[in-house]
């Protein structure tokens, strides 16, 4: 089965103790069972501290967390099951993070997270990644709809990446590419046609401060303050940073192939591009902002659950406005 990741995955070096904002904060720790067998049955003082802080809700295992931190971080900023026992010690989830793995049956690919602050950087600060592919597929590999969303998902990349388009008339088209391509999906569609898409899009925009989208993301769950106090103070720059096409081209590589499971590629590409909207209203250190992002949305499966609804059901979110905003004088 191929097996393919860009060509950063293989860069990315934890920063432990000197990371800006660990993992080992503010997020309780799901353990998985051959982990939470282990930890059960260790001995020792470690052994003592992890059988206090493990608990099960649901049939899950969870570290539980003291002072909005994991009780396994020392003081270092290390943790204290890989000092005492090693990296193969560590649950699944600690031993993966910030490494995704997505299978698609005939396929599979990994990345990285953005809301790891070094994979952030990797990420956004790096030159457009090529995939590295083992083995490579032959044709007719995958089944007719996954060929598809691999196709179309190749198209759009390329829209976000043309610098012949401003950043925000990327994301605009980005958009549109979006219904188009579901629309191929569906067993319909006609040639896109760039041009008629951004003359459509223009004329399609109603004018919107973005108010509407930061009350959406005030309304889910949020995490830390810093999210509270970076939504209720957005800080909008004047000029659209160049790397919100990495942004949006992450979210891509991340959701596109996804709608494989339900067929809803519109909507998934509709979130991208409002991440990368939101991301450039509340303003400030871009790759900072877009890891805190992270953190607070996509790892959040409720959130993400709601974003997807919202974007067919939100008065704030409809077509016209996020045009809107990316066209602010349509």
């Amino acid at each position: 089965m191929p097996l393919r990741y860009p060509a950063y995955f293989d860069q990315f070096h934890c920063l432990a103790s000197h990371c800006p904002d660990s993992c080992c904060q503010e997020w309780e720790v799901e353990v998985d069972d051959d982990a939470a067998r282990r930890y059960r049955a260790a001995v020792g003082e470690l052994g003592d501290a992890l059988r206090q802080h493990l608990y099960r809700e649901d049939g899950t295992w969870y570290l539980w967390i003291t002072d909005r931190r994991c009780p396994m971080w020392r003081s270092d900023g290390l943790c204290s099951i890989q000092s005492a026992w090693g990296h193969e010690a560590l649950c699944q989830t600690c031993r993966d993070f910030p490494r995704l793995t997505h299978d698609y049956g005939t396929l599979v690919e990994r990345g990285l997270e953005l809301s790891c602050p070094e994979a952030a950087r990797l990420i956004l600060d790096t030159p457009p990644a090529p995939w590295v592919e083992r083995p490579l597929p032959e044709e007719g590999d995958h089944d007719p709809d996954l060929a598809l969303l691999l196709r179309t998902r190749a198209e759009i990349l390329e829209i976000l990446e043309d610098r012949r388009h401003t950043v925000a008339e990327s994301l605009a088209l980005a958009l549109l590419y979006g219904y188009h391509a579901q629309s191929l999906l569906d067993g319909g569609g006609n040639r896109w046609d760039a041009q008629k898409a951004l003359t459509f899009g223009k004329s399609l925009a109603k004018p919107t401060d973005g108010q509407e989208t930061v009350a959406f993301y005030r309304g889910l769950d949020i995490l830390t303050d810093r999210w509270r106090d970076r939504l209720d103070q957005p800080q909008c720059p004047e000029n659209w940073d160049d790397r919100l096409r990495r942004l949006a081209q992450y979210g891509i590589e991340r959701y596109y192939l996804q709608a494989i499971s339900d067929f809803d590629l519109a909507g998934r590409v509709k979130m991208v591009v409002l991440s990368c909207l939101l991301v450039h209203h509340l303003g400030g250190d871009l790759i900072q902002t877009a890891q805190l992002y992270s953190k607070e949305i996509e790892n959040s499966a409720e959130n993400v659950d709601a974003i997807l609804d919202g974007v067919y059901s939100s008065p704030a979110l409809t077509d016209d406005k996020l045009l809107g905003l990316l066209f602010p004088t349509a």
